[in-house]
């Protein structure tokens, strides 16, 4: 019968299919399957980097380290998620041979720990010591300082207060440093620098205070960031020229340009 026989034809075919199905080899199948995802690492409690910087003035606190000369700097950084860090950072300076010594560089230790007080509000506290190895002036010139800052936005104010001789300077424990610093990012890479601070130096020293050391300096720049290289222009100066090397008054007004790169 007619429809018997293609009854019977469909039926062949169907087992057919379903032997060639079952004869395939299971990884033509395994081939169709998406590869489960790797599961992501966690994200490191560390953090480690360092930074390498030529300034054709090295200004802190707006008075030149290298006679108003060219600088080559160095450092290195660590810190945890919870907000503790430590550090080191070297630069070449000039200074100390202009006071007697033999040093020519100024190397900084520091650490410390950083905490958000409110969403908007975040702390740092913590202590530096700066060595000039091999500075052989009249009064070490090593300093220690124990620092606090606080930031709002864009702006940090910070202090800074000494446990020893401040640079050199005689019984001049417990000098202050206040200063105030905003970044302001103009977006592109693109930040404008601006820095205000005031350096006291305390004590007396056979009758007169070392309070005519005692200055205010400025500084106002911006910096671009190129693929990671930081380039920067300021003008930087101070309301001081008591500060003398080679007969050269090294607070005065300057624009420093400096390059930096941090890995």
């Amino acid at each position: 019968m007619k429809f018997a026989k293609s009854q019977k034809s469909a039926g062949l075919l169907l087992s057919t299919l379903l032997a060639s199905v079952a004869s395939m080899p299971f990884v033509a199948t395994a081939q169709t399957t998406a590869p489960a995802p790797a599961a992501a690492e966690p994200a490191s409690p560390h953090t480690f980097s360092t930074n390498v910087g030529l300034v054709t003035d090295y200004r802190y606190r707006g008075i030149s380290q290298s006679r108003l000369k060219p600088a080559i700097s160095a450092g290195a950084d660590y810190s945890h998620e919870n907000g503790f860090y430590v550090g080191a950072w070297a630069s070449s300076i000039k200074w100390i041979k202009d006071g007697g010594g033999d040093g020519n560089l100024e190397l900084d230790l520091y650490g410390g720990y950083k905490f958000n007080v409110t969403k908007e509000i975040s702390l740092d506290v913590g202590c530096l010591a700066y060595v000039y190895p091999s500075n052989a002036l009249a009064i070490n010139a090593n300093t220690q300082e124990l620092y606090a800052a606080a930031t709002f936005g864009p702006a940090t104010l910070k202090y800074s207060h000494s446990l020893s001789t401040l640079f050199g300077f005689e019984k001049s424990k417990s000098s202050g440093y206040l200063e105030l610093n905003g970044n302001f990012d103009l977006g592109d890479s693109l930040t404008i620098v601006a820095h205000l601070g005031r350096q006291s130096v305390k004590g007396r020293v056979l009758g007169v205070s070392n309070s005519q050391y005692s200055y205010t300096d400025y500084k106002l720049g911006v910096t671009k960031d190129f693929s990671g290289f930081v380039v920067g222009a300021a003008l930087v100066g101070t309301d001081t020229d008591a500060y003398l090397g080679k007969g050269k008054n090294l607070g005065k007004n300057t624009v420093v340009l400096s390059v930096s790169k941090t890995f």
